[in-house]
C-alpha cells in the first residue's frame, strides 16, 4: 500500500478544517497575549527540536530514527490541542492561536532544522534533504488548505462552522488510521526496535510537557493558560512529520515516520491521563 495516498489528503483536511476555525482575531491575540503566545513558541520551535537531537544521542539511535525524532519535534500545532485544551478547561482562543501561528511558522522552521539535522547524521550514510521539495510540499498541504479554510470562513461563516463540526470530529480517527496503518506497515521495524525507540519517545514526550510547565512558571502565565501550554508543547503534528518521512519528494522512507507514529499512540495516551489528572483535581 503506498501510503503517501493516505497521510497526504489527511494533512491537507487537516489543514484545511484549522482554516476554517480562524479569524483576524485569533492572529491578534498574538500580540495582546504575547507573553503565553512567546512561552509555547519557545517551547514548540526551539527547545523541544534540542532535546530531541540530546534524547536520540542518550539512547544512541540509528541516523534514520534521530532523524524521526527531531522531525516530529519541530512539527507542532497537532490538529486535536484545541480540543483538548477544552476537555482540561484551558484557554482554548490561546489554543487556537499557538496552533495557527505554530502551523504557519513550521513552513520556515522544519526545512531549516531538518537540513541541520540531516546534514549532521545523514549525508555520512547518503540520506539528504531535497529542501526546495519540501517547501513546496509544506505549501501545498499546509499553507494552501489553511488560506482556503479561512477564505471559506470569510465568505461563508455558517457553511464553514457546519463543515468544521463534522471534520473535527474526524480528525482524531484520522490520525489514529494513520498511525495505525504505518504500524502494520512497519510492525517488524517497530518491534525490533520498540524498547528503544518507545524509551526515547517516552522520555521526548515527558520532557515537553516538563519544560512547558516550567516555561509557564517562568513567564508568570495564568492556571488557564498553563493547561493549554502543556498540551501545546506536548502535541506534535503527528500527520506533518508522517508526510514528510513518507512523502516520495522528501524522504521516501516510511521508517523516518516511526517515532511519529509511536508519538502519536503515546502523546494522546500521556495527554488524556493529564486531562483527566486536572479534571480530577478541579472537582476535588
Amino acid at each position: 500500500m503506498n501510503t503517501i495516498f493516505i497521510v497526504l489528503p489527511i494533512l491537507t483536511i487537516l489543514m484545511f478544517d484549522l482554516g476554517l476555525t480562524l479569524e483576524g482575531k485569533d492572529f491578534l491575540l498574538v500580540i495582546r497575549r504575547y507573553k503565553a503566545v512567546l512561552a509555547g513558541m519557545i517551547g514548540q520551535l526551539i527547545i523541544l527540536p534540542l532535546l530531541a537531537w540530546c534524547i536520540a544521542q542518550v539512547f544512541h539511535l540509528s541516523p534514520i530514527f534521530t532523524i524521526g525524532l527531531v522531525l516530529i519535534a519541530c512539527c507542532p500545532g497537532g490538529s486535536s490541542s484545541n480540543i483538548f485544551s477544552k476537555l482540561a478547561q484551558g484557554d482554548v482562543a490561546l489554543s487556537v492561536s499557538l496552533t495557527a501561528i505554530s502551523s504557519i511558522i513550521t513552513l520556515l522552521t522544519v526545512p531549516v532544522i531538518m537540513q541541520l539535522t540531516t546534514a549532521s547524521v545523514g549525508e555520512a550514510i547518503g540520506i539528504s534533504l531535497p529542501i526546495g521539495n519540501l517547501l513546496v510540499q509544506n505549501l501545498l498541504t499546509m499553507l494552501l488548505p489553511i488560506l482556503l479554510g479561512i477564505g471559506v470562513r470569510r465568505r461563508w461563516r455558517q457553511a464553514a462552522e457546519k463543515i468544521d463540526h463534522v471534520l473535527s470530529k474526524l480528525a482524531f480517527p484520522a490520525l489514529m488510521f494513520l498511525a495505525g496503518v504505518f504500524f502494520v506497515q512497519h510492525r517488524v521495524t517497530i518491534v525490533e526496535n520498540f524498547l528503544t525507540l518507545g524509551s526515547a519517545v517516552t522520555v521526548l514526550l515527558l520532557c515537553a510537557i516538563g519544560v512547558a510547565a516550567l516555561l509557564c512558571v517562568l513567564f508568570r502565565l495564568r492556571q488557564q493558560e498553563r493547561r493549554t501550554i502543556v498540551i501545546e508543547v506536548g502535541m506534535q503534528n503527528a500527520a506533518q512529520a508522517i508526510a514528510i518521512a513518507s512523502s516520495p519528494f522528501v524522504f521516501g522512507d516510511g521508517r523516518f515516520a516511526i517515532p511519529a507514529i509511536l508519538y502519536a499512540l503515546m502523546m494522546n495516551v500521556v495527554l488524556l491521563v493529564y486531562v483527566g489528572g486536572v479534571k480530577w483535581r478541579m472537582e476535588n
